[in-house]
């Protein structure tokens, strides 16, 4: 059995679909349901306006996208999506679903994937009851009729399968006499049949047993099959599907809505995509499935160089792996991955073979393996075998999709034009983290690249388009990519013994300062510069006798300008080269990337079954004890079947409303027989809505009193409660959820503020403030103001402002980075697993807008809350919460901050006067 578990942005992008498509459903506006999703994931933000939803031709459609990075895992995402959609939105047991890939290569893997990968698997024999069919496109033809409906299926194909302009050029639009069955009984009642494709003359010339007679008729062909079952569309590396052409094909198939994934989408075209969910390059360091950061060493004295140089790079690994082995027991053996030119370049795979061998004494029999469109000897070999020798891999361009090898650490392009859009797919093979989880020696947590380029700085402008090629932010490019002078240590003191280190230990050297290095022609005048200036600038001739400009840190405007008069770049290069420097300078200088630790923090606490826990609100929901028996069981379910509107009615007399669109009703009407008993449909809606708070026989009879006191109504039948069973479970859910947000306030009531209250604020139970996992993700503060003492690279959601608009969060962070008392402070991010939290009586958490170490030792956490919104109750609760945490512990200060309190003070002196109320 698979014991794979979900990473924490896979849940939450699952979270955000499964709403978004709830809400589709429920009110049938798609448009509002989107700009409702983007405000929801930003709650709180002053700087997020959402984008306008686009319908192209798909109005009553979700179409919407996933922006992943590469290493994200796209497919499990996929997989999930399906069952997802299948639950939240069509309603169905066994859904149908096209899965469109870029390439064959990529088409065979997903489908090995889905048939063979336990992680993926499992998961769909558990939703589907293992009633599951994976297909490759050209096997369509062995769905048989009762398998639809009765098992989900999974069809994968390329793009360019249905998107084509004339559909005889393509088998799924062509007819197939398998396929017959499936429309014996289709006459043109059907809703789906003006939408059907019919046979034509040009079907006819295909001798494919028609005869005129059939002219005219439906054509039994599998574009017709997922018309008449509207689809889920799965769409893989979605920024190439963006055409006319594309949407066109998509609306041939009737879907009942599509889903992009990819890492660049296209968003500000008419065409762009409708971007739902965002994840960051950040949260994937974090959940530790990429390696980062990319240590990057560009080679202008010829592509030898930047051979030996990664191939001492792989030695070098290769020793952290044998003591990461000795320490832990995980084998690891880093590979170079190594991109040669075409044939009719210089530096081909054959003449790079031959240089390891004849220059490096490798054994290329054993050790390489090379695979070019021609040659294949990875074919049958597993990488991951510790009997296996493969160190290093040659390619052009065939590894740059449906190759997956964690064991590759260092890329190596020998090639002196890059193709960009080859070089970022190689580039995504290294980033892979081996088994998804940071290494003790730190060195094996990091990528590396070793790339040959005639022009200083080209290779690291070339890194940096790849990397957003790849769905990296630019801020995050520039915290992430270091770049190495070609003489420089990867691996800081080799002698260094680093068997062992613990994660506080990993971030104890001191990083290099970021040195910007450009080509220049002639006397570079340096009468102008400061001293300091002149002293971070050197002047060196190259091996090949080329006169470079090296500036070690910052890049200042009167070093540019006098860099940008003799400079072999344009002037707007080295702007961009520079602006570009000087923020991986400021990342350089964050106190997190210097290993700098964060004080851990003492977390609000309560008592429960006499152990210490976190006052997280699972916890003091299990504390209250509560009951689903101990709440009002009313439901008033209605069904009004002429406008397929469901309406329903909770405890407190509030409405909920479903809306289903005809194509997508799950009535299963075969259900709906005379065998068909309550307590079969009780135990139907148990599997639906079961709980894992609830016991199941406390379920068992909660439903039962349910459906007995529906069916108590007027003209309400067991039967139509069983046609309409997925709205029924969905009105139970609701009042489940009606009823814990009750018993969420009374156990927060009694856990926390009770007279006989248990709470204390306690180090024993601490919050970190990890140096390698900084929580911050899109969007990123860019402003022209230089926060000096924030712990990450970026700084999340915030904007800056100008001073005369003075009630605004950006005026109290620069107080707060500006404050002596102030070692370091944290732009406190929302609903992520890194930030620091309290509970709220809702169920939902408060995230602190800042949180600062103050050098005396203490905490000061800041809200900060607009004139509108400081008397609000949400803000009552917050300082409740807030200031019951601080008042448990001496260490802790919090304040509730506003342009002007009641006292008419400015925000310093309300946190001035926090600070000295301890």
């Amino acid at each position: 059995m698979s014991n794979f578990t979900l990473k924490k942005y896979q849940k939450n992008a699952l979270s955000v679909i499964s709403d978004f498509l709830v809400d589709c459903r429920e009110t049938g506006d798609i448009p509002s349901a989107y700009k409702r999703s983007l405000i929801k994931q930003k709650q709180g933000s002053d700087n997020f306006t959402p984008a306008p939803y686009r319908e192209y031709s798909f109005e009553s459609v979700p179409y919407f996208c996933i922006r992943i990075p590469t290493g994200g895992g796209k497919t499990i995402l996929g997989t999930y999506t399906v069952t997802t959609a299948s639950k939240a939105y069509l309603e169905k047991d066994y859904p149908i679903a096209l899965w469109l890939v870029p390439t064959i290569t990529i088409q065979k893997q997903t489908v090995d994937a889905l048939r063979s990968n336990p992680n993926y698997r499992q998961h769909l024999d558990s939703c589907f009851k293992n009633d599951v069919i994976i297909l490759d496109i050209d096997d369509v033809h062995q769905i048989r009729p009762q398998d639809i409906g009765n098992k989900a299926i999974i069809v994968v194909s390329t793009l360019a399968n249905p998107r084509v302009s004339k559909t005889n050029e393509r088998k799924i639009y062509s007819y197939h006499e398998d396929f017959e069955p499936h429309f014996a009984k289709i006459t043109p009642a059907h809703p789906e049949y003006n939408k059907l494709d019919v046979i034509t003359d040009k079907d006819l010339k295909k001798k494919s047993g028609l005869t005129e007679d059939d002219l005219g008729k439906v054509k039994c062909s599998f574009i017709n099959i997922l018309t008449l079952c509207n689809p889920i569309i799965i769409v893989d590396e979605a920024h190439n599907a963006r055409t006319e052409l594309t949407l066109k094909s998509l609306q041939r198939v009737n879907p009942a809505a599509i889903i992009e994934f990819t890492a660049t989408p296209n968003t500000t075209t008419t065409n762009g995509s409708n971007v739902l969910f965002h994840v960051s390059a950040s949260e994937l360091k974090n959940e530790e499935m990429i390696k980062l950061p990319i240590m990057l060493t560009e080679h202008t004295n010829g592509w030898e160089e930047a051979v030996q140089d990664a191939i001492l790079t792989r030695n070098r690994l290769e020793i952290c792996a044998n003591k990461e082995q000795a320490h832990t027991g995980q084998y690891i053996r880093p590979i170079v991955l190594f991109q040669a030119e075409n044939k009719d370049g210089d530096v081909t795979v054959d003449v790079l073979a031959n240089h390891l061998q004849e220059e490096h004494n490798i054994d290329v029999e054993n050790e390489v393996a090379i695979v070019t469109g021609n040659q294949r000897q990875l074919d049958g070999i597993d990488l991951f075998s510790p009997e296996c020798c493969i160190k290093y891999v040659i390619t052009i361009e065939a590894l740059k999709e449906g190759w997956d090898c964690s064991f590759a650490y260092v890329f190596c392009s020998v090639k002196s034009n890059n193709s960009t859009t080859a070089a970022e797919q190689l580039l995504g093979r290294v980033l892979r983290m081996p088994y998804a989880k940071n290494r003790v020696m730190s060195e094996l947590n990091r990528a590396y690249a070793h790339l040959a380029t005639p022009t200083f700085a080209a290779a690291a402008a070339q890194m940096k388009d790849q990397l957003i090629s790849m769905g990296f932010e630019q801020m995050e490019v520039d915290s992430y990519l270091r770049q190495m002078d070609g003489q420089g240590s990867l691996f800081g003191n080799e002698n260094e013994e680093n068997s062992g280190n613990t994660a506080a230990k990993k971030n104890t050297k001191q990083p290099q300062a970021p040195t910007f290095r450009t080509e220049i022609k002639g006397e570079f005048d340096s009468s102008g510069l400061s001293d300091q200036d002149k002293r971070s600038v050197e002047i060196e001739t190259s091996k090949d006798g080329r006169t470079v400009a090296k500036v070690v840190g910052k890049v200042t405007p009167t070093v540019k300008k006098a860099i940008q008069k003799v400079s072999v770049a344009t002037a707007q290069e080295i702007d961009e080269q520079a602006n570009s420097h000087n923020k991986s300078v400021q990342a350089a200088l964050s106190p997190s990337q210097r290993g700098i630790a964060f004080k851990s923090m003492p977390q609000l606490c309560i008592m429960f079954e006499d152990e210490l826990e976190v006052a997280e609100n699972e916890a003091m929901f299990d504390a209250h004890n509560w009951s689903i028996l101990d709440y009002d069981d009313t439901l008033d379910f209605q069904i009004n079947e002429t406008t397929k509107t469901f309406s329903v009615g909770i405890n407190n007399g509030n409405k909920v409303t479903y809306k289903t669109a005809d194509k997508n009703e799950s009535m299963n009407l075969n259900l709906a027989s005379t065998e068909v008993t309550e307590d079969d449909l009780v135990k139907f809606i148990d599997g639906e809505v079961r709980q894992s708070d609830v016991l199941q026989s406390h379920m068992r009879q909660f439903i039962k009193l349910i459906v007995k006191n529906i069916l108590q109504s007027p003209n309400m039948t067991l039967t139509t409660l069983v046609r309409h069973k997925y709205p029924l479970c969905k009105a139970i859910l609701s009042l489940i959820g009606s009823i814990r947000e009750q018993a969420r306030k009374d156990g927060y009531q009694q856990t926390l503020f009770a007279d006989d209250a248990q709470v204390e604020t306690s180090y024993d139970l601490p919050f970190d403030f990890l140096p390698d996992h900084d929580p911050a993700r899109p969007p990123f503060y860019s402003g022209r103001y230089e926060f000096q003492k924030h712990y990450y690279p970026n700084i999340e959601d915030l904007k800056e402002v100008p001073p005369q608009q003075k009630d605004h969060e950006f005026h109290c962070a620069q107080y707060i980075d500006m404050m002596q008392e102030v070692k370091h402070w944290v732009r406190n991010p929302v609903d992520r697993s890194s930030a620091f939290r309290l509970p709220k009586p809702d169920g939902r958490y408060f995230y602190p807008d800042f949180i600062a170490e103050l050098k005396d030792g203490r905490f000061l956490v800041v809200e900060y809350k607009g004139e509108g919104y400081k008397t609000t109750d949400d803000s009552k609760v917050k300082e409740d919460i807030g200031k019951l945490w601080a008042s448990k512990h001496p260490d802790c200060i919090f304040v509730l901050v506003s342009l002007k309190d009641k006292k008419n003070q400015s925000i310093d002196q309300q946190i001035q006067k926090a600070l000295n109320s301890k």
